[in-house]
């Protein structure tokens, strides 16, 4: 299955269904869906949440509630700055020097609250928490096609921030678990568990996780724009 119109057929059937929410329209983004919270709660039942201490996070709309209820849970939170730009490209909110939890989980609000870090300074986390415009139940991710996500992993791991055993999840609406036959890259990160709003889907996946940063498939352009790319890069 082509990643790029499997994108534009869930896009689309979220829109037409009524399923998705602000921002609009859902193309070209992370999608945000109707049932995101439920979704939350159903990950927040689960034991690798309740173990976890330290969560990175994506900050797309959909994953507000997630960000939301690791912090008022007592867990510091990892979010990646846009597009890696920054020399310190991950923002630390840590719960116990915030006064308003609920806004420092936005996007709009990230920078008054959180402390930007490298990702040497990044600590291992407990939880990966993926957002997906698709997913399958053996855990092939279809992101909205930028690969930062995939990248924020594969530095992590460099580092020695997140390894095989650390678990990888996310929370997507059932209109986004397919059945297609999903080609899972190299420096792809499949997915441990899938939770929706009606259930969590363990993928007991066997696709490989990526190992660190895989030069080869990086651009010169885009390890040029990264200040983190470029120095570590060997």
């Amino acid at each position: 299955m082509d990643k790029d119109d499997l994108r534009e057929r869930i896009w689309t059937r979220l829109e037409d269904e009524g399923v998705a929410r602000f921002p609009f329209p859902p193309h070209g983004r992370i999608p945000n869906f109707a049932g995101a919270s439920e979704s939350a709660e159903r990950l927040a039942d689960l034991p690798e949440w309740s173990d976890a201490d330290a969560v990175k996070a994506n900050p797309d709309a959909p994953q507000l509630p997630v960000r939301r209820r690791a912090l008022r849970e007592g867990k510091v939170v990892y979010m990646a700055r846009p597009r890696l730009g920054d020399e310190k490209p991950f923002a630390k909110l840590d719960p116990a020097e915030i006064a308003d939890t609920d806004a420092a989980a936005t996007v709009s609000k990230m920078d008054e609250h959180a402390d930007p870090v490298g990702p040497d300074e990044v600590p291992r986390v407990d939880l990966v928490v993926s957002g997906s415009v698709a997913v399958t139940e053996d855990g092939a991710r279809v992101g909205k096609g930028e690969g930062y996500s995939d990248l924020e992993y594969a530095v992590l791991r460099e580092l020695g921030g997140v390894d095989d055993s650390t678990t990888v999840v996310t929370t997507v609406h059932e209109l986004q678990v397919v059945d297609d036959d999903v080609r899972v890259e190299a420096h792809d990160v499949p997915m441990d568990i899938v939770v929706t709003p009606e259930r969590v889907v363990r993928t007991d996946t066997e696709f490989a996780r990526p190992s660190g940063i895989r030069w080869d498939d990086l651009p010169d352009e885009k390890v040029a724009e990264i200040p983190v790319l470029r120095r570590l890069r060997p």
